[in-house]
């Protein structure tokens, strides 16, 4: 086992001492002097102790002759290992009129390549038992994946091919099948989504059209479609050269080994001109700009004022982060206290700066409740402001911000891949890994005289580009003074996208090399170990399950209480979501804003939360600070507030968010597939927190009598990991040995019966530039002996990018960013479900494929398709330990379906003796076709007349709420 990673000094002398303390804040003046106290308390500690002041990410470094640099961290917690190349390349080094440009080339670089068979990188890495991924900001383009270590000579074969050796492979059909791939991604993060635009509208107010930031990383479509061969060719020559990147290699591997395979597989590749960096180019504004746009799919008004900045790592950028959480985050920030609290325009404020490479933004954004006018939430913001720098803010609140983010700090290095990606990220955009050590120096050392310095500079009367987006009917909510922002909607028409022939037999000139590019053979894979589980109950029968693992001094927790929404009475769903949102907002000791306090001021996070069979209280904390974290939780668990202002407001946030919900196609067509898939008596038949008119009826006292009702530690399980021992976890639990309660009888959930024939719905979501596709049918529980086996039949055909549906839909057809299918683990009949986002003018097809590849799935599934399978899954079993949230979801798993503690090793044993007939049979019973129902949220006024040709008789039209239309 590692050694533990260490805490900075700062971090120490906050957090140890919380950990120590006894303290209820009460106003700022007694708030700092609790602090002081801790302070000094700590510092005394730190001295006796031998407690190192800095933080350690051990690495060796160096350069390839052509320029490519180089990292390597050895991490021998698990059998895997990660890359991380970093491509100094983003949207900003793009060209007006060839925008888009960067995360384009980040597509096509999924493809071919010389030396790897075609689509390697989408299949290849995940039947290895691997994962794969890329992404594009404005600065820069990452590539990750992580492999099984005996696949570690199969990555660097693959990634020093994209890298070197992929640019003779694109030919036009790639070209415009990736074009297709891009546009649809487009719709569905920006042109089908609320608020979509905004992005778009505020980058080309804020930006002169000459400024590398004036234009969205994903760029516009019509330069996009206008990309040729040779601007694809032109943008690798001068961005993908070694010297550009900067490669880290994480996990179980032997350094001077590595360093010889590197310069093997990426020496040869071809230096290229360097490229120059970046230098700051921040800028100003002389004058407020008002932009408003009416927004198709938006419900409710949304206001944004961004505020030009300072670049990464500039001094300002981390009192400006601080800021961003002082103005909006929690109970004592004057955003919420104002907008929220007092004059109650919204359920929530949002602040935050966003420095990049070469400038930099800080945002104010609230969506207001419905029908509010923007000039009023505008006003309001202004007077927020006004009070922040008349009344200012206490240290106490600077110090639980710098706790909370050093506390993340830890989260954001647990995994190898995470260590990589950060070691990465230092190397290129701050110089060198060691930066890490300033990155957090930088963050404790901001005090309130920079908070509230940068706050005069660059907020408190500055210019700023206001944006309204409000309802598509409702333009009298806008700031006063706004004009129209120029925002193009794409136009899709049936049969007019261009169409692409897809060449499996790419003729290129191959690139000579000295070294031998063929591929790699695998190595031996360590056998699997799954980590020692513990198991205890308390006195009051409440049942601990635990894994003690100490490589970082951090604990993941969660407090699981069966029920939930089940529940909840029949006119009344959400009770249980407002109980358990209502335990977060203080305790009988402590009004809301102390507990907030006490939790940020350990570095901790306690989170009540509720679905449709739990109630759940999911936390984390620092190792030395577990025994506290946990009296705040007993504290909320045991002795709620049950404060009627704060009733009223969660209340009316809940009635906010499930309107805001029917502007979002993805949540109209999740909650009618599922009221259509079970029945209106079924819990499963709505959704998770109620409907309008549901929660319409719930008072305070409903919220009392479900807690007095249900929450009782004979319903509840303690699932623990992290470096903690089962001693220290018995010891702090046994402050919940108060709590009482016998048993609860949950309500037995009506069966389903299996449809005889399919049915269609389709529900209208007028000018949708995609349709949202969801079939499916309830299958068995979470804890049936063939719930697994469905999970595995199911690899194939939707588990992940490299399975059929994914394959067809994206990688030959183009017509949508992604297609899965997948089981997920209920105590009822779980549902089956496959889905997707599609362009809007190909639904029909779409769908057609969707039932041809389920109802043919058990013909077409072959010995081959077996072997990968259990390839995939026996070698991905080696990556399910590495992180704590990964254990922490093992054990709840284990708890919540009464598994034994080597359920993992059983699973492995299953699929390792799998036959083909078992998979056939398992199709069979399980993924019959004429049993599903579809689902389609889309256009209806372009798509409803063809889905009369899908063959299933008329659809049946529902309405956004999943009613028949009459």
């Amino acid at each position: 086992m590692k050694t533990k990673l260490a805490l900075t000094l700062a971090s120490a002398m906050v957090l140890v001492a919380c950990g120590k303390v006894d303290f209820a804040v009460t106003d700022s003046k007694n708030a700092d002097a609790v602090v002081k106290k801790m302070k000094q308390d700590a510092q005394q500690e730190i001295t006796q102790a031998e407690a190192p002041n800095s933080f350690e990410l051990p690495y060796e470094s160096f350069t390839l002759d052509n320029g490519l640099k180089v990292i390597l961290h050895q991490d021998k917690s698990d059998p895997i290992v990660a890359i991380s190349t970093i491509v100094h390349v983003g949207s900003s080094r793009e060209k007006p009129g060839r925008t888009g440009f960067a995360h384009f080339f980040e597509h096509m670089s999924f493809n071919d390549s010389e030396n790897v068979p075609k689509g390697a990188n989408r299949k290849m890495i995940p039947e290895l038992g691997g994962s794969r991924n890329g992404g594009t900001w404005s600065d820069g383009t990452i590539y990750y994946e992580v492999v099984p270590k005996d696949a570690f000579d199969k990555l660097l074969w693959i990634d020093s091919d994209r890298l070197g050796y992929m640019i003779n492979t694109v030919d036009k059909g790639t070209l415009e099948r990736e074009k297709q791939v891009v546009k649809n991604e487009k719709r569905q993060r920006v042109d089908n989504r609320p608020y979509g635009h905004v992005g778009h509208v505020v980058k080309k107010a804020l930006y002169p059209k000459d400024h590398p930031y004036n234009w969205t990383v994903i760029g516009d479509l019509e330069d996009l479609q206008a990309a040729t061969l040779a601007d694809v060719r032109e943008f690798y020559d001068q961005f993908y050269v070694p010297s550009n990147a900067t490669m880290v290699i994480a996990g179980d591997i032997e350094i001077e080994e590595t360093k010889a395979k590197v310069k093997q597989w990426f020496g040869e590749i071809k230096a290229g001109k360097p490229v120059g960096k970046m230098s700051p180019q921040p800028v100003t504004l002389t004058e407020t700009k008002k932009l408003y746009h009416l927004d198709n799919f938006a419900k409710i008004p949304e206001i944004r004022l961004t505020f030009p900045t300072v670049e990464s790592y500039h001094k300002d950028a981390y009192a400006l982060d601080a800021l961003g959480e002082i103005l909006s985050s929690g109970k004592q920030a004057p955003l919420y206290k104002t907008i929220v609290e007092e004059k109650k325009l919204a359920p929530g404020v949002y602040a935050w700066n966003s420095s990049e490479e070469i400038a930099g933004t800080f945002t104010l954004l609230v969506r207001g409740n419905a029908g509010t006018k923007l000039d009023t939430v505008y006003q309001a913001i202004e007077e927020a402001l006004d009070n922040f720098e008349k009344n200012g803010f206490s240290e106490a609140q600077l110090t639980k911000i710098k706790a909370e983010q050093e506390t993340s700090f830890f989260y954001e290095i647990e995994s190898v891949l995470d260590k990589a990606q950060k070691l990465g990220q230092y190397n290129e955009f701050a110089g060198s890994p060691e930066f890490i050590k300033q990155d957090i120096k930088n963050i404790t050392s901001v005090t309130v005289e920079d908070v509230k310095r940068v706050f005069k500079k660059y907020i408190k009367n500055k210019p700023s580009i206001i944006t309204s987006f409000v309802p598509k009917d409702q333009k009298e909510l806008v700031v006063s003074g706004s004009v129209k922002a120029n925002v193009v909607e794409e136009v899709i028409e049936q049969g007019k996208e261009q169409q692409f022939v897809e060449n499996d037999a790419i003729k290129f000139e191959k690139t000579p090399t000295k070294f031998d590019r063929s591929e790699p053979a695998l190595t031996e894979l360590p056998t699997l170990t799954t980590p020692d589980v513990w198991q205890t109950t308390q006195s009051n029968g409440l049942t601990v399950y635990g894994i003690e693992q100490n490589e970082l001094p951090i604990v993941n927790f969660n407090l699981v209480i069966e029920g939930g929404q089940q529940l909840d009475l029949g006119n009344k769903l959400g009770t249980a979501s407002l109980m358990a949102q209502l335990m977060n907002e203080g305790t009988q000791n402590k009004t809301p804003q102390e507990l907030e306090e006490a939790i940020g001021l350990l570095g901790a996070s306690l989170r009540v939360s509720s679905n449709l069979e739990t109630v759940t209280i999911s936390g984390s904390s620092l190792a030395k600070n577990f025994d506290a974290t946990i009296a705040l939780l007993s504290e909320m668990l045991m002795s709620p507030r049950w404060q009627e202002s704060e009733f009223d407001r969660l209340k009316s946030t809940r009635l906010t968010r499930i309107n805001q919900g029917k502007g979002d196609a993805s949540t109209i067509a999740r909650n009618a597939f599922y009221k259509k898939l079970y029945t209106e008596s079924h819990v499963a038949g709505s959704p998770v927190g109620g409907t309008e008119k549901t929660v319409s009826n719930i008072s305070l006292e409903d919220v009392k009598q479900y807690y007095q009702q249900n929450i009782t530690p004979k319903m509840a399980t303690f699932n623990v990991v992290g470096d903690v021992t089962e001693k220290q976890v018995s010891k702090a639990l046994a402050r919940l040995n108060k709590w009482q309660g016998e048993a609860v009888e949950l309500p037995q959930q009506p069966m389903v019966s299996q449809r005889k024939k399919p049915t269609l719905y389709f529900i209208d979501v007028p000018g949708a530039k995609q349709s949202v596709i969801m079939a499916g049918k309830p299958v068995v529980s979470g804890n049936s002996a063939e719930f697994h086996p469905i999970q595995v039949a199911n690899n194939r055909l939707g588990g992940g990018m490299s399975a059929r549906l994914a394959q067809t839909l994206r990688i030959q057809k183009g017509y949508t960013y992604g297609a899965y299918s997948y089981i997920r683990g209920a105590g009822y009949q779980s549902p089956f479900i496959a889905s997707s986002q599609v362009r809007t003018n190909v639904t029909l097809e779409s769908l057609e494929i969707f039932k041809d590849l389920i109802s043919n799935y058990k013909e077409t599934y072959k010995e081959e398709d077996l072997a990968v399978t259990q390839n995939m899954i026996i070698k991905g079993n080696s990556r399910k330990f590495e992180t704590l949230d990964q254990l922490l979801g093992m054990l709840t798993e284990m708890s919540r379906f009464d598994r034994e503690a080597n359920f993992i090793e059983q699973q492995q044993d299953y699929v390792k003796s799998l036959e083909l007939k078992a998979v056939h049979n398992v199709i069979d019973k399980h993924f019959n076709e004429q049993q599903m129902i579809y689902v389609v949220a889309g256009d209806a006024e372009t798509q409803l007349a063809r889905m009369k040709e899908f063959g299933y008789g008329e659809p049946v039209v529902l309405d956004i709420e999943g009613n028949p239309v009459k």
